[in-house]
């Protein structure tokens, strides 16, 4: 980890409570739908006199535009109550003299209410004693709601209290079900199981940080998950399936990372990986996440067999697992009927010979209707739907999961003027991100952004082009920077940082990563309104979408182009929100759920919690952790982006079965020596 303070606090965060406030973009004055911030009312029971001294001082640090804070006297339960009463405050926290809030807690816990809508909102606590010792989170379970097992090794320990100094409650709903003792102090386990299943909910990103007692109990053990990709970690799915797996190791599960194989070029004609499967069943795992399989491979015959030893989960990072070739059907409804040889794109990547494709669909669906057919997790609302259409009779009901990004790596940077300076770029030019790993490939609506970017090239707007782009000129841009493939975290948050405002023209995003990644660094996303990107961006919070009708595109860009306000209001509720549902605690706690609800983590489990190290994913760590190196492949050499344009002139973007061929007999010719 990158230490970024002389001297890390017991907390874990440098100088809180009365150091300068951490960096990021701020808090807009009213809510995204134009509505003042919820009014707020902070109740702390009668304690210490030293340490609620500490509490209000984090209190004041939040700059939360309409707030109180009541200091209750002993005895104060009376007080506490006609509180409650109080029709000019929205929402209350409790808090004990000696607790403190993170940083940015309010705004993210009253931003998350008002978005959803739902009666208590909880965070992540950070229990410290010396040093952070652990981060956990309210349970959604209705029991046991806040009780820790004992300790693995036989000591007497007691629960720790669920204070709920970490969670945001409606003044309205808990008006009614509060338990209040004479001294004020709120019984918030019995005011969370109270509330009705479906109106609690939680953020990712620490809200409490609390001193824990002497003896802490030990979490349980964790499970031995096998995180199974086709060719590794790298690329956009790969990258993501990668993060998943970091997020797990920190919820305290063991964690092997496991590939099919490495030769991309046999994945057509391969179906059996006797090592992997071999290391795999040796690992006696409790569960087998896969996902993004299919570029080692065309089929599932692997999760099936994998499924006959142990549960396995398929995260659907594309539509692969549930048609009979492409990752992505468009406008082709085949895959709902059974997929075959009239295939519109059978030579488009994942190319399959058109023979084959209905006896692959076929066998698919077969896995995913098999005596332990594997779970399907989507990864937005629209995939959600899409696998609930095309999965077949059978097969496991799909569930929704969130992906994970590092949120302390994807942040706005603290001085963007000398951001800039250092990469090279004009310091007053509206800059606009474009950002894939092939900025012109075929499901990235290239016409479109092309037309898009043209309609407002004008001097002091400025094009950012990270990716792959064989032919920078095909955009047709005056002032064009083009860094190319970014395979280090860092620095591409960088790139993403030092501009104002992210656009994308795809249509075909089962979520759609580079949104979020622009909204955590501050910047907003303009998009189209279509499948995974009604996730991605939240509209009028994160950034703005649009009807995918012509012209809409360029019309939403000129305006925003024009408008430094709107886009500044935009980019600081992204980093807000964003952060709340996508952080790596975030990710891990949807999956939690997801293992109580399959009987892997079994009842009494205790709270979810992570280890020390989660706290390094968010900016205000004191030891923040560093971003992942070699998440794309190395640029390929001129020669070699040279003769990619000239067979694109000649054969497109396609690769015909022949060709295909002779480069499968190569691999197996050079996998022989």
């Amino acid at each position: 980890m990158t230490d970024v303070s002389a001297q890390s606090p017991a907390h874990g965060i440098a100088g809180w409570p009365h150091g300068p406030v951490p960096a990021g973009p701020g808090r807009p004055d009213r809510l995204p739908d134009g509505r003042p911030w919820p009014r707020i009312r902070i109740v702390t029971p009668a304690g210490p006199e030293a340490a609620a001294a500490q509490t209000v001082a984090s209190v004041l640090r939040q700059g939360y535009p309409d707030l109180r804070h009541d200091l209750l006297p002993r005895g104060g339960g009376g007080i506490a109550a006609r509180l409650l009463d109080d029709a000019d405050t929205d929402a209350v926290l409790w808090l004990r003299a000696g607790d403190l809030l993170a940083p940015g807690a309010l705004a993210a816990l009253a931003l998350e209410r008002a978005l959803t809508g739902l009666a208590a909102v909880g965070g992540l606590r950070v229990l410290f004693r010396d040093r952070v010792l652990r981060l956990d989170a309210p349970s959604l379970l209705e029991a046991p709601l806040f009780l820790d097992v004992p300790s693995r090794t036989g000591a007497e320990v007691g629960p720790l209290p669920f204070t709920g100094g970490e969670v945001l409650w409606s003044r309205a709903a808990l008006a009614g079900a509060a338990t209040l003792d004479a001294d004020g102090r709120l019984d918030a386990a019995a005011a969370w199981a109270t509330l009705p299943p479906g109106t609690r909910g939680r953020i990712g990103r620490p809200t409490l940080l609390q001193r824990a007692p002497d003896a802490v109990p030990e979490p349980p053990a964790g499970l031995s998950i096998v995180s199974l990709t086709g060719l590794g970690t790298v690329g956009g799915a790969g990258v993501a399936q990668g993060r998943l797996a970091d997020a797990l190791a920190l919820s305290g599960h063991r964690v092997a990372q496991v590939s099919l194989g490495r030769r991309p070029a046999a994945a057509e004609w391969t179906d059996a990986f006797p090592p992997a499967e071999t290391a795999i069943a040796a690992l006696e795992p409790d569960l087998v996440l896969a996902g993004n399989l299919h570029g080692a491979t065309r089929s599932l015959d692997a999760v099936g067999r994998l499924a006959g030893i142990c549960p396995v989960a398929l995260v659907l990072h594309d539509l692969f697992p549930l048609t009979g070739r492409c990752c992505h059907p468009r406008g082709c409804d085949r895959a709902e009927t059974g997929c075959d040889a009239a295939c519109p794109g059978p030579d488009e990547y994942p190319q399959l010979a058109p023979r084959r494709i209905a006896g692959m669909h076929a066998r698919k669906r077969a896995v995913l209707a098999g005596p332990r057919p594997p779970w399907l997790l989507a990864n937005s609302d629209w995939t959600l739907a899409r696998a609930r259409a095309l999965a077949p009779p059978g097969a496991a009901s799909p569930d929704r999961i969130g992906l994970a990004f590092p949120t302390g790596v994807f942040r706005p940077p603290d001085d963007r003027a000398a951001l800039r300076r250092r990469l090279g770029l004009p310091a007053d030019d509206v800059l606009i991100l474009v950002s894939s790993v092939i900025v012109d490939g075929p499901d990235k609506g290239f016409p479109d952004l092309r037309a898009a970017l043209r309609a407002v090239d004008r001097p002091g707007v400025g094009v950012v082009a990270v990716g792959r782009l064989d032919d920078p000129a095909k955009l047709g841009v005056e002032t064009l920077f083009a860094p190319g493939l970014v395979g280090d975290e860092a620095e591409l948050a960088a790139w993403y940082g030092a501009c104002d405002l992210h656009v994308t023209a795809s249509r075909h995003e089962t979520l759609g990563q580079t949104p979020i990644e622009a909204g955590l660094c501050g910047v907003p996303t303009l998009a189209y309104r279509t499948a995974g990107l009604t996730s991605a961006v939240i509209d009028g919070v994160s950034g703005r979408l649009v009807p995918p009708v012509p012209g809409a595109l360029a019309e939403a860009l000129a305006a925003l182009v024009a408008d430094a306000e709107a886009r500044a209001r935009l980019g600081a509720f992204a980093r807000i929100v964003l952060e709340s549902r996508f952080s790596p605690a975030a990710a891990a706690l949807r999956l939690d759920d997801l293992l109580r609800a399959r009987g892997l983590i079994p009842d009494g489990a205790g709270r979810p919690s992570f280890a020390p190290a989660m706290l390094g994913h968010f900016p205000f760590a004191a030891e923040r952790l560093p971003g992942l190196r070699g998440t794309v492949a190395a640029a390929s050499p001129r020669i070699v982006r040279r003769l990619r344009r000239a067979k694109q002139m000649v054969l497109g973007r396609t690769l015909p079965l022949v060709l295909r061929r002779c480069l499968y007999l190569a691999d197996r010719l050079r996998s022989a020596r």
